[in-house]
């Protein structure tokens, strides 16, 4: 068993509270070039991200990780579409989805809502509760995934961004053993 050198709680109530920090301080990336800066509603839509984010980091089961990964992936794409977005008549318009929006929005997004929009039949069946349909790797690699695109909207949109679990050793219990 490994032991955390940060509960997952206290790294979100820190990237929540580095708002007010400037990110010299942090470390962080200047944001030059950010496109947009966040909103209030950008702001809260990041920080329910950086929730589904932690909670994708500590879940056990695969199915749980990759579904919370992706909607970590959601919320960081609604943010700039909360930012960038403009209204538009609804006649005539039909339904697209998040990635198809953000790709339009954001064309610097593309390859990013490419690669969510193609998950997103897994992580609807991971929350209908199907089990074996992602691999613990599929999991990982999309929680590790989602971190980076977390990242590069909190950047994009003005934001500080603390990364949240490359720094984190989660504890992962061992499954118990059975003795003879």
């Amino acid at each position: 068993m490994t032991v955390t050198s940060m509960n997952p709680a206290t790294a979100l109530q820190l990237s929540l509270d580095t708002n007010s920090l400037n990110e010299s301080e942090l470390g962080a990336q200047p944001t030059h070039g950010a496109v947009g800066s966040a909103t209030p509603q950008s702001r809260d839509l990041l920080a329910g991200a950086a929730r589904e984010l932690l909670a994708a980091g500590v879940a056990q089961e695969s199915e749980s990780r990759y579904a919370h990964a992706h909607l970590a992936a959601l919320r960081a794409a609604a943010a700039v579409l909360a930012t960038r977005a403009r209204p538009r008549s609804r006649r005539g318009s039909r339904v697209r989805s998040a990635w198809v929006l953000l790709a339009d929005i954001a064309p610097e997004f593309s390859e990013w809502a490419a690669f969510f929009a193609a998950g997103a039949s897994k992580r609807a069946a991971a929350e209908a509760g199907l089990r074996g349909v992602v691999t613990a790797r599929e999991a990982d690699d999309l929680v590790r995934e989602v971190e980076q695109f977390l990242g590069l909207v909190a950047r994009q949109l003005g934001a500080i961004h603390q990364p949240l679990l490359s720094e984190l050793t989660m504890v992962m219990p061992v499954p118990p053993t059975r003795e003879s």
